[in-house]
């Protein structure tokens, strides 16, 4: 386990993200061998998540170190960092040398509006998974999506099975495979209703009609990252 070289994770904490995007991730990248995991924000203070969860940060963007993999997870508070160009900055600084830039659920609109998914395949919570396109993505319907150095993830609960991906690709499978049996990840969800592709028609239609006031609301941001890109 010590012969594996120091790789830097970065995870970007923000105000009302969803902690599963930042949390799943976390749990297994402290997991690999020799990994330094950072959790990143502006100040040191706590952040507080959409569900009332405070998160410390252990390093500011003044303080961060070079970082080998960078990752942007989601959340409602993803459409105040869309605007957010001292963020957005940070983000591009950091994807210039990193060996992988990703993301979780809607942190992959965050890479988008910082330019880092122009002309790459992406994915996305499936709610927003079609506004990729605005930011020069192309979206892809699946739970974990590579394109060159580009992996994202897509809604919430996906972060797990993202992050055993990228230990896979830093580690080896050997790596990844004995992680996850650590955490004993081994889903057996009650309900086949985790998906639109799997869930009832009626129950996808209901939760699109639910969630539709928001996402307008996250569409017209992405509208406006997209348009600050053509400038």
């Amino acid at each position: 386990m010590t012969d594996f070289p120091e790789i830097t994770i970065g995870l970007l904490l923000f105000p009302n993200l969803t902690q599963l995007d930042l949390t799943g991730p976390y749990e297994v990248f402290i997991s690999a061998p020799n990994a330094k995991v950072h959790l990143i924000w502006k100040t040191r203070d706590a952040v507080v998540s959409n569900g009332g969860m405070a998160i410390v940060p252990t390093e500011t963007f003044d303080t961060c170190p070079p970082l080998d993999i960078i990752c942007i997870p989601g959340g409602p508070g993803q459409i105040a960092i869309m605007d957010d160009e001292e963020t957005l900055d940070f983000i591009r600084q950091q994807s210039q040398q990193a060996r992988l830039v990703t993301s979780v659920c809607t942190g992959s609109l965050i890479l988008g509006a910082a330019g880092l998914l122009q002309g790459y395949k992406a994915t996305s919570h499936w709610a927003s998974l079609d506004q990729l396109a605005l930011l020069g993505a192309e979206p892809i319907n699946q739970r974990v999506v590579r394109d060159r150095n580009r992996i994202t993830g897509a809604g919430v609960t996906s972060g797990i099975d993202f992050a055993l991906h990228v230990v896979a690709e830093i580690y080896g499978i050997e790596t990844a495979k004995n992680i996850q049996l650590g955490m004993e990840y081994d889903p057996e969800p009650p309900f086949n209703t985790g998906s639109p592709r799997s869930a009832p028609a009626e129950q996808v239609k209901q939760a699109r009609e639910r969630l539709a006031p928001f996402i307008e609301k996250r569409r017209a941001a992405t509208l406006k990252a997209a348009a600050k890109l053509t400038q």
